[in-house]
């Protein structure tokens, strides 16, 4: 049964929330990482990002030292405010046809190791030390790992009861997205809503399976250097927001390889006819809509993939979807692309003009053939998981995407 743990979240200060809370790191160009730190002296990116003060280029145990004091001027500067009481915070977020509304709390690394939170991805072993690392020099978590569970009617009725009061913050960023938090801080409520999750037998990671694994490997490094332990201990948590699993949005990824393997266009669609029924839809823009059947774009022709499942054998939930009898029928044995996740050879693109911009890039001659697909839905990210199996690499896009440091775990801090 799932365990949520309340915590002294540290906030931005009021009048400047919109200012402190970022996207993603990663998500930034260079351009617009320059110039949010040339012109937002409020922006959670001078932390992660001290050398910019500096003029200085850092990284490694330095980089982490240096984004630990910058949290703390923040701290100091009232940039940033510690919450008094132990709370949960409930998330809003609104954009175009998404709309989801969820909890912000603690989730446990004994829950992780124990299946009772289950992953669907690999995770690479490297990463997961550099973050462990990371997060036990900088002391704090400012970007919640994304998780689902059923839509539960009693954990609806809280939420909707709570958002009715004032909010903590509300603010639009440019790309039109609202965000809107609240804080429940009520004993009596923190208790319903930790009942009601303890009813709930699994958790699903949607997003953030490198912060997950990173957060247990903390959790059993510190666990190992403290004599004292008692499994309260800040590091034994994740900071997590948790959505019904009917709010969360999952978006394809297409996929453009640069060759045909040695082969001809003709070759190599004499070999396809081996799994699939082609159809040649010409120069009309051609998307799958059902499971099982691809769109391919190859020498400025659109084509329609239907699978032959006389040919192809379904053994298990990964050899369902769509991903896996891409790469089982087409990318490995005709195109040898052994690895996914490194092949310089295939590159992945999502969102809804990509198959636009997939055709522009093979019309230019930068690949060679480009394949479309459909969405996986929930229920296939929950099969894998529960049969403890993972995806092949790039499978699903899903938002939402959170802002970072909306709320921020302190790992010196106590949960409840």
């Amino acid at each position: 049964m799932a365990v949520i743990k309340p915590f002294k979240a540290i906030r931005p200060a009021k009048d400047k929330v919109s200012f402190v809370a970022s996207r993603s790191y990663e998500e930034y160009s260079k351009k617009e990482l320059d110039c949010v730190l040339n012109y937002n002296p409020f922006s959670f990116l001078h932390i992660i990002n001290p050398g910019n003060r500096l003029n200085k280029k850092v990284s490694g145990k330095e980089r982490f030292k240096l984004i630990h004091n910058r949290y703390l001027e923040f701290l100091e500067d009232k940039i940033l405010l510690k919450d008094n009481e132990e709370s949960f915070y409930i998330y809003k977020i609104e954009k175009d046809n998404l709309n989801c509304c969820g909890i912000i709390c603690a989730t446990s690394t004994e829950d992780y190791r124990d299946s009772v939170i289950k992953k669907h991805e690999n995770t690479l072993e490297h990463r997961e030390k550099l973050f462990a690392n990371y997060l036990q020099l900088v002391q704090f978590k400012a970007e919640p790992v994304l998780m689902i569970y059923p839509d539960i009617d009693e954990i609806s009725m809280i939420i909707n009861s709570e958002i009715k009061n004032n909010p903590q913050c509300h603010f639009t960023t440019p790309d039109k997205t609202t965000h809107t938090l609240w804080k429940i801080s009520e004993k009596s409520t923190l208790t319903q809503l930790q009942n009601e999750f303890g009813k709930v037998n699994s958790l699903y990671i949607a997003d953030g399976h490198h912060r997950s694994a990173s957060s247990n490997l903390l959790s059993l490094m510190s666990q190992k250097k403290n004599p004292g332990h008692t499994g309260k201990e800040p590091y034994n948590f994740i900071m997590s927001y948790l959505i019904p699993e009917s709010e969360i949005r999952i978006f394809e990824f297409n996929r453009m390889v640069r060759d045909l393997n040695g082969l001809t266009a003709e070759e190599f669609l004499v070999k396809l006819d081996k799994f699939f029924r082609i159809t040649n839809h010409g120069d009309q823009l051609y998307r799958p809509s059902k499971k099982h059947h691809f769109s391919m774009y190859l020498n400025g022709l659109f084509y329609s993939l239907y699978l032959r499942k006389s040919r192809y054998e379904f053994t298990d939930a990964l050899s369902k979807l769509d991903t896996q009898i891409l790469y089982k029928t087409i990318l490995e044995p005709i195109l040898q692309i052994n690895d996914l996740r490194n092949d310089k050879r295939i590159q992945y693109g999502y969102g809804k003009r990509n198959v636009l911009k997939m055709k522009d890039e093979i019309d230019r001659g930068n690949f060679a053939v480009g394949f479309g697909l459909v969405p996986l839905d929930v229920e296939e990210i929950k099969a894998i998981a529960d049969a403890g199996l993972v995806m092949p690499p790039k499978s699903t896009y899903i938002e939402p995407k959170l802002r970072s440091a909306l709320a921020i775990y302190d790992l010196g801090s106590s949960v409840g």
